[in-house]
């Protein structure tokens, strides 16, 4: 999902929910079993799901251990993990560009170590017979939105780059993410949605006709940017420096399995999420090996031209309060 919307908002109360999440991560974090292993907590971005298979190989395979660290993993409640990581209550975080930057913006000295996935799996997805394979096809058409200011500007950019009127898209809210009722019973028209995951799950385990428009096919238009990124704290790259490059090697070594063999890593997840549905969850593993990384030798490196090109994307459009000094914003020291 989109996060600008909802991180200006969360990020101004900090401080207020610094408390609360030391109280939701604590029992998390545990003490070091037998006193020799380093413990981490790893806060996830959403629930288990196939953009997270490297980190739940790199557990089960043992890579963790075998590093010397005690590696929780988490799920997010009411406080996103970068909220947490920046708070100090919590290790690494999986999150997006699209919430760094403001959070950076706003203060927040958080800092991507890796690119979970190489380009923008972002997708606009319709029903096929609805005929919109293109953005300015979206004109006279209702667009399910999420609220994000970041969402209005990119459909304005890819509808107007494509020589259509943005102003004859009609913005229409999301009242729930079911995709598959809403476009059928044409509470929208098209949605931005997650190829490797919503893609997936409405043409292949529903049987749903529908189009795509891939944003990376219009990177004429709009920004290729990293999303999800695996993110720390400046605080963090100092005090546990080591720990942490550590962490990073192992979780590379499980991102590395994932492309080489989705079919076990679709096992893995599954046995750590069982509630998933294993019709998804296969393909998507298949999907995604093939698109975590342009190189399997260097999964996770980030580019200065894409972390600048998004950047300047957002100030364009007045997106950012502040400067997040985008060269600080990344590194790549911490991979393998």
């Amino acid at each position: 999902m989109p996060a600008l919307s909802r991180v200006t908002a969360v990020l101004a109360s900090l401080a207020a929910v610094g408390l609360a999440a030391g109280c939701a991560t604590g029992s998390a974090a545990g003490a070091a079993p037998g006193g020799h292993l380093t413990p981490l907590t790893v806060v996830l971005d959403w629930t288990p799901n196939t953009n997270h298979s490297g980190l739940y190989l790199a557990q089960a395979r043992g890579y963790f251990r075998q590093a010397g660290l005690d590696v929780k993993i988490v799920q997010p409640g009411d406080t996103s993990g970068l909220q947490l990581v920046a708070a100090g209550k919590a290790d690494v975080a999986y999150s997006v560009s699209e919430e760094l930057l403001p959070a950076r913006a706003q203060g927040a000295d958080v800092v991507s170590i890796a690119a979970v996935i190489q380009h923008n799996t972002s997708s606009l997805i319709s029903l096929a017979s609805d005929g919109i394979t293109r953005p300015r096809d979206l004109q006279g058409k209702k667009y399910g939105t999420y609220g994000s200011d970041l969402e209005k500007a990119l459909i304005d950019k890819l509808v107007s780059c494509d020589g259509g009127d943005p102003a004859r898209v009609t913005m229409t809210p999301l009242v729930s993410d079911d995709f598959r009722v809403g476009l059928t019973q044409k509470q929208f028209d098209a949605a931005w949605v997650f190829d490797a995951w919503d893609t997936i799950n409405l043409r292949d385990v529903d049987k749903v006709k529908v189009n795509v428009i891939d944003f990376s096919a219009y990177t004429r238009c709009i920004p290729d940017w990293y999303t999800p990124i695996m993110a720390t704290s400046r605080a963090e790259l100092t005090t546990k420096r080591a720990a942490l490059q550590a962490f990073m090697g192992a979780v590379a070594h499980g991102y590395r399995d994932a492309i080489a063999d989705p079919t076990a890593a679709a096992a893995t997840l599954l046995k750590a999420a069982p509630e998933l549905d294993p019709r998804l969850v296969d393909p998507s593993a298949q999907w995604l090996a093939t698109r975590y990384t342009d190189d399997p030798a260097h999964w996770g490196r980030q580019d200065a031209a894409v972390w600048d090109g998004f950047a300047g994307f957002l100030q364009d459009q007045k997106l950012l309060a502040a400067d997040p000094k985008v060269a600080d914003a990344w590194t790549n020291e911490l991979l393998p």
